[in-house]
């Protein structure tokens, strides 16, 4: 048995896994975004962590319960990428955890990205300049919370507290660091003209090391608190992106993974490190030499939740036992595909690939009499889906043609929203048996570093079925007629956000 560990920004789940694949506990506790002011998102880092905590107990007793005879072989990290947290050298974190979504350094990121030294940033450490980057929010430090700059001992993640926490040492995996704006992907150390420009010293950041790199936990009162022995391994993992590739068994070229939680993205795995010149997509390690190659949004299940709470309020009041997600699919089923022409760019928080504008805003085009709540709640879906289509296209200008998508994350548990995916990129789309594809990623890289298999990306396959899903070629071109006004009117709005 074997635990992956999902940090996510939702919500933290442990999950419980045996070298099949086969989920034998879960539990997953879920904490808020807090918004002090206008374009700033944080967390709690000490909620996070007692989640984590608890996650781990609440799956452990499951286990004891149902498998008292099987042994724990260890527990291996996934976690969300982007975040900063300032610690101070008695080793207490002195601001939130700021999220992905944080805006609060536009205006810096957009002067940095369009100068040389923007271009040299990217092209180094393959994270494009945008205000979710560490390296952006770092230097908005320096100008505009100099205090809080001037007691910086360690910059560090949210998995990387969690590792302070129980092993007392500062250390972050290759594939978090490249995502952090800082990191030089080919030589795997702190690039020195990126520190240079956030103002800061590589002694303030962990200490990088791989993917595979082991901890024994040997503090009795944390592994009580856990529920599980002293001594038990911890694999540091990697960034919850890439280990979603992993996890769905898109590791060949040609297959891609789309992920859809609060936010999304799609993403391969490539063995160049092939820039885009356009900057439009990220390269971010999972091992040396291997690179998942992709484009987030900002705007994906959170966009669901927004039209749920605040237009379909007559679910949010409904009984918990009642499945509202088949409800609200539903409504959106019931209206053609095109929702008629009624057409909406889902930017409510600015959008990251692959335009990385943090002015873009939410529109609704087209509106006439016919259109209910139900051409809306389609349209919202629809939107959805078409900016990830444009990552998608930017994404196969860079690495080659995608034929064949897997789905993970909360909103490939609704057939309907799959169905879109299918229908709006024309390709085969494959859901596996199990949907937590980024811990059961996590699991593998653990398996490896523990050596109970060999290389993780040999292994990468759930047992079980897939569900798979046939493109519908006459929605398809319905879907690309709204998709090319879609495009347009970004282009003709984008000066007015």
């Amino acid at each position: 048995m074997i635990i992956g560990l999902d940090i996510g920004t939702s919500s933290t789940k442990a999950v419980a896994f045996d070298v099949h694949g086969e989920v034998l506990a879960q539990h997953g506790i879920t904490y808020p975004i807090l918004t002090p002011q206008a374009g700033y998102f944080e967390q709690d880092p000490k909620e996070i962590y007692e989640a984590c905590i608890n996650s781990v107990n609440e799956v452990m007793n499951v286990l004891l319960e149902k498998y008292p005879d099987e042994t724990l072989q260890g527990i291996s990290l996934s976690s969300a990428m982007h975040a900063l947290i300032v610690m101070d050298e008695e080793g207490n974190a002195i601001t939130n955890s700021i999220i992905w979504a944080d805006q609060r350094s536009e205006a810096i990121a957009a002067a940095l990205k369009e100068t040389p030294q923007g271009l040299d940033l990217y092209l180094k450490t393959g994270t494009p300049i945008h205000p979710m980057s560490v390296l952006c929010k770092i230097r908005w430090m320096k100008q505009h919370a100099k205090d809080t700059f001037e007691r910086a001992h360690k910059y560090i993640g949210i998995k990387e507290y969690l590792f302070f926490r129980l092993f007392g040492s500062y250390v972050i995996d290759h594939s978090i660091a490249s995502t952090t704006g800082l990191f030089d992907i080919k030589h795997l150390n702190w690039y020195e003209a990126a520190l240079s420009a956030a103002g800061i010293r590589a002694s303030q950041l962990s200490e990088p090391v791989s993917i595979l790199h082991t901890m024994q936990l040997q503090d009795a009162e944390r592994a009580a608190e856990l529920g599980i022995p002293v001594g038990t391994p911890f694999v540091i993992g990697g960034s919850d992106g890439c280990l979603a590739n992993l996890g769905v068994g898109a590791t060949q070229p040609g297959i891609a993974s789309v992920t859809v939680g609060t936010s999304g993205a799609v993403r391969v795995i490539s063995n160049s490190a092939s820039a885009d010149q356009k900057q439009r997509v990220f390269r971010y390690l999972l091992h040396p030499r291997q690179f998942v190659v992709g484009g987030a949004m900002n705007n994906g299940g959170v966009l669901r939740n927004w039209f749920r709470d605040t237009f379909m309020t007559e679910l949010t009041h409904l009984p918990e036992d009642i499945n509202t997600s088949r409800l609200f699919d539903e409504v959106i089923q019931a209206v053609n595909p095109g929702s008629d022409g009624l057409v909406f760019l889902p930017y409510l928080t600015g959008e990251r690939a692959p335009h990385w504008d943090a002015n873009a805003k939410g529109v609704y085009f087209g509106i006439q009499l016919q259109h209910t709540k139900g051409h809306f709640g389609r349209a919202m879906i629809e939107g959805m889906l078409f900016a990830l289509y444009s990552v998608a296209l930017a994404l196969e200008e860079t690495t080659g043609p995608i034929h064949t998508i897997y789905a993970s994350g909360g909103l490939a548990r609704s057939p309907v929203w799959v169905q879109i995916l299918a229908d709006v990129f024309n390709k085969p789309v494959f859901v596996k048996e199990t949907v937590e594809s980024s811990a059961w990623g996590a699991v593998l890289v653990g398996m490896e570093a523990l050596g109970i298999t060999g290389n993780a990306g040999d292994h990468a396959v759930v047992q079980g079925e897939d569900d798979s899903y046939v493109p519908n070629k006459e929605h398809h071109l319905i879907y690309m007629k709204n998709f090319q006004q879609f495009e347009r009117l970004y282009d003709k709005l984008k000066d007015e956000f």
